[in-house]
């Protein structure tokens, strides 16, 4: 089964032992920190996982700690706890792309169904860019000419129309045909047609 990671960042560190407890006795593998620099100074984390993040720290607040974020790009999805109600702070991280924004103290049940929610949607975006990337590289395997044929293939083009396009004969389109489908390992038009609806998300 896979392990998720929830990393709790609160400059309290009764607060920060406290929701680390409650988490692991959840199933929940968690790290620990007392500052947004702190947790900066780990190495990347590639996986499932979420932040549990106070937004009023010192030095760096959590709001910046989240525009930090994604400035490198992370999709770590962050649930922002606050002991403020600040509802000015709340429709700013939700703007940022917050998963959720809640007043201390927190309900253990609320909490944890937050972070439930955050985890199943950071699972699906990695499932999602995973299938992306490996789409990316199949195509990056195919020479300029064979793109081009599989672009001409997107399009509803017979071998006949093809050829016709760039001046080739049929027997050679059936070529390029057949190294396209080798190369983005599809069986069969069904599959085939699966790679290609990926390809629009890829371009968009």
């Amino acid at each position: 089964m896979e392990e998720c990671r929830v990393f709790v960042i609160d400059d309290d560190v009764s607060v920060c032992r406290g929701l680390s407890r409650l988490l692991q006795s959840a199933g929940y593998k968690t790290e620990e920190y007392n500052s947004a620099a702190d947790f900066l100074k780990r190495e990347l984390f590639t996986g499932t996982g979420c932040l549990v993040l106070d937004v009023r720290m010192p030095q760096k607040s959590g709001i910046e700690l989240q525009q930090q974020l994604n400035k490198q790009n992370s999709q770590l999805p962050v649930i922002f706890l606050t002991a403020h109600g600040d509802l000015p702070i709340g429709i700013a991280a939700m703007k940022q792309g917050a998963d959720d924004f809640l007043t201390k103290p927190v309900d253990d049940e609320i909490l944890l169904a937050a972070i439930s929610r955050a985890l199943a949607r950071h699972r699906a975006t990695c499932k999602e860019q995973k299938k992306l990337s490996d789409i990316q590289r199949r195509l990056d395997r195919l020479t300029p000419r064979e793109f081009e044929v599989l672009q001409y293939i997107l399009g509803g083009g017979t071998n006949k129309e093809i050829a016709n396009e760039l001046s080739i004969s049929e027997k050679t389109v059936k070529a390029h045909r057949g190294k396209v489908m080798n190369k983005l390992n599809a069986s069969s038009a069904a599959e085939m047609g699966w790679i290609c609806s990926n390809i629009v998300k890829l371009k968009s």
